[in-house]
């Protein structure tokens, strides 16, 4: 069954997808170690099976332990974040949005980072998006 991309996590599920998501395919001790603060272990594979069960990760056998891997591919779900945060904060402006990033980002866009972007709205203007 597929995640549901717009499932709540919560805040330890958040970090431990966003471990995944660097670390590849990684066992309960490995992700707790990767954490800030860390819970527990036993808390650490509570999480990671409520996090199978939503359908946001997998396991496999590895000998005798368990490793855990993200469902969806991390460009897919920053796409479906990004849409999410789209619609909630910005009323589905991405003018808006730009204009949020560039005014929290004031001072640290390069000149070949405005040209990347200058070509990024050329390129998806015509092709219509």
């Amino acid at each position: 069954m597929p995640p549901n991309l717009h499932d709540h996590l919560s805040r330890r599920e958040r970090q431990i997808m966003d471990v995944l998501y660097r670390g590849g395919n990684l066992t309960a001790a490995e992700i707790q170690r990767a954490l800030l603060d860390p819970p527990g272990y036993s808390a650490v594979r509570a999480l990671l099976r409520t996090l199978v069960e939503k359908g946001h990760i997998r396991h496999a056998q590895d000998g005798p332990r368990y490793v855990y891997f993200p469902v969806a591919a991390r460009d897919r779900v920053a796409k479906s974040a990004v849409a999410h945060l789209l619609q909630t904060f910005f009323q589905g402006s991405p003018e808006k949005a730009v204009a949020a990033l560039l005014d929290v980002s004031a001072g640290n866009v390069s000149d070949e980072e405005f040209s990347r972007l200058a070509e990024m709205i050329d390129r998806a203007r015509k092709e219509g998006r």
